[in-house]
């Protein structure tokens, strides 16, 4: 079999370890789980990848291209490193927390998928040349596995992380709103078409009273949304716990609450951006408003307070 081949073959298994992992469910086990036990066997199986994924990428970026043997070992090699991520990925129960578990996973399908593409850059370029396509799939890979030392190593953590990106969103659209009015710049000038009414068309290019007196009420619950997001934040570092089922099912609550009151506004295009095109596009802001989520700011306070995560 030649190594364009065995390579199809490696990204073909490769794929299906993704498709598993994305949809899959870790199990409870049927011995007890040992962090540090995990922990230490995550950073090995990611440090394995990380150094298999050097292998393969150096075997084909010169010639002479490697034996038929040599490259069914350097798949084989491949293929066991990422088995063994899989595999150690699901020996972290349920019961660990939700959060923690989804940035474990995440952090497992972004090593999957770095690999994945080392993989199928490698094909499409000619074999036993070097494209800077290739060094830099190969460089995705190592920067994928030495996210494993980031990691948090518990619910209490992950949530905090957790926490910590939701009031940076609402943080960057505050800050978006009050540059896009104190510098009188077009407040659709990020807008090039909308989905659902097509181009912006002849539109004003400045803002309107009518215009900044809606935007404060949406810079109003943004406000309060971040205010109320530091205050949670420094809760649960100061007195978040996750040594117990109860615990960690209330962090995970928290977040999951956090999650609804931070602004949907995400990824990379710009808040201030999305925020018009829902409110002066459709031109029906009670209907924009509406949309917005309902729960109270100051209940979420509350909730924290009873989910016992005070004392």
């Amino acid at each position: 079999m030649e190594a364009r081949e065995l390579l199809q073959e490696l990204c073909g298994s490769l794929r299906a370890v993704l498709a598993r992992v994305r949809e899959g469910e870790p199990g409870e086990g049927r011995e007890p789980f040992e962090p540090p036990r995990f922990w230490d066997a995550l950073g090995q199986a990611f440090k394995e990848t990380s150094q298999e994924a050097t292998k393969l990428s150096l075997a084909f970026s010169r010639p002479p291209l490697p034996s038929a043997e040599n490259c069914r070992k350097l798949s084989e090699d491949v293929q066991n490193a990422i088995l063994a991520v899989a595999t150690v990925y699901y020996w972290l129960p349920k019961g660990q927390g939700t959060t923690l578990r989804k940035m474990v996973r995440d952090a497992t399908t972004e090593v999957l998928e770095g690999m994945i593409q080392l993989t199928e850059t490698i094909l499409i370029s000619p074999l036993g040349s070097s494209s800077q396509e290739q060094l830099i799939s190969t460089g995705g890979v190592w920067e994928a596995c030495e996210q494993v030392s980031s990691l948090p190593r518990d619910n209490q953590a992950a949530v905090v992380s957790a926490l910590s990106a939701f009031l940076g969103v609402v943080k960057d659209a505050v800050e978006e709103m009050e540059n896009a009015l104190v510098e009188e710049q077009d407040p659709y000038s990020d807008i090039i078409e909308d989905e659902e009414l097509g181009f912006r068309g002849n539109r004003d290019t400045y803002w309107s009273e009518a215009d900044r007196k809606l935007l404060g009420s949406c810079m109003g619950l943004m406000k309060a949304s971040k205010a109320c997001l530091k205050k949670v934040l420094s809760v649960v570092k100061a007195y978040g716990k996750a040594d117990s089922p109860e615990q960690i099912a209330q962090l995970d609550d928290l977040a999951d609450i956090a999650n609804e009151i931070s602004p949907s506004e995400s990824g990379r295009s710009s808040a201030t951006g999305r925020i018009m095109r829902r409110v002066f596009l459709g031109g029906n802001f009670t209907a924009a408003w509406q949309n917005l989520p309902r729960k109270s700011l100051f209940a979420v306070a509350e909730d924290v307070i009873l989910l016992g995560l005070l004392g």
